[in-house]
């Protein structure tokens, strides 16, 4: 069964330095990316990760054993490759006007990307974009991994598992084989989006606010889980600090700052 398609729609795979969101950074990126009239096209990157140190120097990370254990990509694989920040334009370029798809993307390869894209002050608007999981899928039909969904959908054995195209390629097969397979899956991206989103409605990529029945944006985590932000801002000034210093994603930490402004902005009105 084909996709329908009102706009391209990209499905892409991470392979990181580990699973923190907000610290860790992309260390390989592929995507297919397909257009409404069949046309395909895939690229895959290599990347050296970098973090900016105490002196405000852009230098090498490591990447840590026990992730390279997993997706099998070390410090010399990465040594000569371009950097996040070089390859970042190029690569929302790719993004640019499309859906988006992945395997668990909406959980983690959508915020770290995120994260690396602010990191490179490069724009990753997700406005009016869809977003689906082929993960959430999956779960909610069959409760398997990739590599089992991969042998379940498809029949095949995922032997290059955890290389970003692998991975990459057989979430898309997966997906395919998905709608086959149910008649009660949507084929169109609207739906599979909606089917694929989570129960809440977030109001960042990583899941920590989201929004309520008023439409505010309220803490999803926490001492103050479900209580609107705005409220929380104005009773303990504190948690805003913990907020701003603590180990959260820099795009979490910007819509509570860009609500702290209104705030701000508001009040200098009276």
């Amino acid at each position: 069964m084909k996709l329908q398609l009102n706009r391209p729609i990209v499905f892409f795979d991470l392979e990181t330095t580990g699973v923190n969101i907000a610290k860790d950074r992309v260390v390989e990126l592929s995507y297919y990316k397909v257009y409404p009239n069949g046309t395909k096209e895939g690229k895959t990157y290599r990347v050296r990760p970098t973090i900016i140190d105490a002196m405000g120097l852009e230098t090498t990370m490591h990447i840590p054993e026990q992730a390279s254990a997993v997706h099998g990509i070390y410090d010399d694989d990465v040594k000569d490759c371009p950097t996040f920040n070089e390859i970042a334009n190029e690569v929302a370029a790719v993004f640019e006007g499309a859906d988006i798809a992945g395997y668990n993307s909406n959980h983690f390869d959508v915020p770290l990307l995120g994260e690396e894209f602010l990191r490179a002050g490069v724009q990753f608007d997700l406005t009016n974009r869809k977003m689906i999981d082929v993960f959430t899928i999956f779960t909610r039909k069959e409760q398997r991994t990739l590599s089992a969904a991969y042998a379940f959908y498809c029949g095949k054995d995922l032997t290059d598992a955890h290389s970003a195209d692998a991975d990459t390629m057989a979430t898309y097969e997966v997906l395919l084989a998905q709608t086959e397979r149910y008649p009660d899956l949507p084929t169109d991206v609207d739906g599979l989006a909606q089917y694929s989103a989570p129960p809440q409605r977030f109001a960042d990529l990583a899941g920590k606010l989201s929004y309520n029945d008023k439409g505010d944006v309220v803490f999803a985590f926490g001492k103050y889980k479900d209580v609107p932000v705005s409220e929380v801002l104005v009773k303990d000034s504190g948690y805003y600090g913990w907020i701003m210093q603590g180990d959260f994603p820099q795009y979490t930490k910007n819509v509570i700052a860009n609500i702290k402004l209104q705030q701000r902005l508001a009040t200098a009105k009276r």
